[in-house]
């Protein structure tokens, strides 16, 4: 089961953060239900990427729960998280809102799970935060500056899109076979951006502005951020797929830079990779999990 926790980010945003596994045990005498933790259960916060969602660490969530109290949060512009046109949805933002978050649902120290973009957020706060954060998961995210050609191709492949798909099998069709993004047939990547769709009066559409999305990615593809890496204390683990976005040198640098880095790889997975092989996916990180202890 999910439980969904409302909790304010930066600005008075309203964000949904989403509790996998048992309810936990409240307080007798009446506390936030935010704030109600299992006894003893440390606290995991999963980030999702750019246009993703919490629902998409859910296989990750429920398998965690069994020794964590695991929450995946929905950041602004994504789910079912405000999307405010004239909201903020820069670097700053997304971090405070993590930042928030962890405080809120009284989770901290807390080991952070980031993919993609989530994954920059989560080691900007790492850093920022040394306090709040016990052990970094970082997923297919690079450090390295990507520059405009990059910020150009996601603008054009945006307007690609067939908006609006008249059913969701379209949705799995075009994202897993059609997009010309697409080397080969992925099955699991049309059922990602399946689940970031929702029903509207003409068709099927995104839950997210890609307007927001634009804005969200431009404050950070024209910066590297090997020195926010460099900041971080605690233990970190790289996971790259074999097929990803990071490359096998630059994740192996970004080991190096990082004070107690560590390197997973995952074979058969692209970047999505805790969605593409969820069992491979678990074994690459559950040896860190357990060096990090459950205290």
């Amino acid at each position: 089961m999910a439980r969904r926790i409302d909790v304010t980010g930066t600005g008075g945003v309203r964000l949904a953060a989403w509790e996998f596994g048992d309810p936990p045990k409240t307080d007798p005498a009446g506390s936030d239900p935010a704030r109600d933790v299992p006894d003893g259960s440390p606290g995991v916060l999963l980030l999702h990427g750019l246009m993703g969602r919490a629902s998409h660490w859910a296989s990750t969530a429920r398998w965690l729960s069994g020794r964590y109290r695991a929450v995946a949060l929905d950041q602004r512009g994504h789910g079912r998280s405000d999307k405010p046109p004239q909201g903020s949805f820069t670097r700053d933002a997304y971090v405070e809102d993590a930042e928030a978050a962890l405080e809120q649902l009284g989770l901290a120290p807390v080991v952070l799970i980031g993919h993609a973009m989530g994954a920059l957020t989560a080691w900007q706060l790492a850093a920022k935060r040394p306090d709040l954060v016990r052990g970094l998961i970082i997923c297919d995210m690079r450090a390295s500056a990507l520059g405009a050609a990059s910020q150009r191709e996601w603008d054009q492949w945006f307007k690609s899109w067939p908006l609006p798909f008249a059913t969701l099998a379209d949705v799995r069709k075009w994202f897993g076979e059609d997009d010309p993004w697409v080397e080969r047939p992925n099955p699991a990547r049309g059922e990602f951006y399946a689940e970031v769709m929702a029903e509207s009066p003409d068709g099927w559409r995104p839950v997210f502005d890609p307007e927001q999305m634009l804005r969200s990615r431009e404050t950070w593809v024209y910066d590297a951020h090997w020195e926010e890496l460099a900041q971080v204390r605690c233990p970190a683990l790289v996971v790259r797929g074999l097929d990803g976005e990071l490359g096998r040198a630059e994740a192996q640098e970004m080991v190096r830079v990082l004070p107690r880095g560590q390197y997973a790889e995952v074979a058969d997975a692209g970047h999505l990779v805790h969605y593409d092989q969820p069992e491979a996916w678990r074994a690459a990180i559950e040896p860190f999990l357990d060096s990090l202890g459950d205290d």
